[in-house]
């Protein structure tokens, strides 16, 4: 089998094999991203929340200190691979900031450099994340699709981000069963109630 297949099947038949297990052991983590591309080197805070089963928020704020600072938010869906304390992600989200840019002349093969631009784009991202103690380690892909400010319609950066875990999945998951039969007890009819409305008594 060629080699460049084996990893992306054995995500797959491992995702399969394990359906019941929620993609990630936390809940809010927050760390620091170094990101790198064909442009600069970056530095950055990413902070994490997860808002539904399997899927998280990511904020990220990352800068060269020289001429390229951006802000990232990305939704992003989580697989597990064998437990929940690997899994794989993808999604997607928007991104602005401040970036250097280069405009090509072709009669007079002039390269126009630019720095400062304000730009907007569109963010795709995928990656793998193991947590360890309360520590969680990610390496990712992110491209950036540029929709305005800037020359590039297209930037790639990998990124690797360490985390700390605020607060743990179980934690949150006790949290959402314990609001949902709060509201469930707060919705119950009273028995009297119901059973005027099931035999349409009247109260005279």
């Amino acid at each position: 089998m060629n080699r460049i297949l084996i990893i992306p099947l054995f995500i797959l038949v491992a995702s399969l094999s394990s359906p019941a297990v929620y993609g990630q052991r936390y809940a809010s983590a927050v760390g620091i991203r170094l990101g790198s591309n064909d442009f600069s080197r970056t530095v950055g805070l990413t902070a994490q929340q997860r808002i539904f089963k399997q899927v998280t928020l990511e904020g990220i704020i990352q800068s060269d200190f020289n001429k390229n600072t951006t802000i990232h938010i990305l939704g992003k869906k989580h697989h597990p691979i064998i437990s929940k304390r690997f899994n794989y992600y993808y999604g997607g989200g928007f991104s602005s900031g401040w970036e250097e840019s280069w405009l090509k002349h072709p009669e007079t093969k002039q390269v126009l450099h630019t720095y400062g631009n304000a730009t907007t784009g569109m963010d795709l991202i995928a990656g793998i994340e193991m947590t360890v103690a309360s520590t969680v380690i990610s390496l990712d892909y992110k491209p950036n699709i540029n929709l305005a400010g800037r020359n590039e319609f297209y930037r790639g950066q990998v990124g690797i981000s360490a985390r700390m875990v605020l607060v743990k999945g179980r934690e949150q998951d006790k949290r959402w069963r314990q609001k949902a039969r709060a509201k469930k007890r707060a919705n119950r009819e009273p028995f009297g109630d119901k059973l005027k409305n099931t035999f349409n008594f009247n109260n005279k």
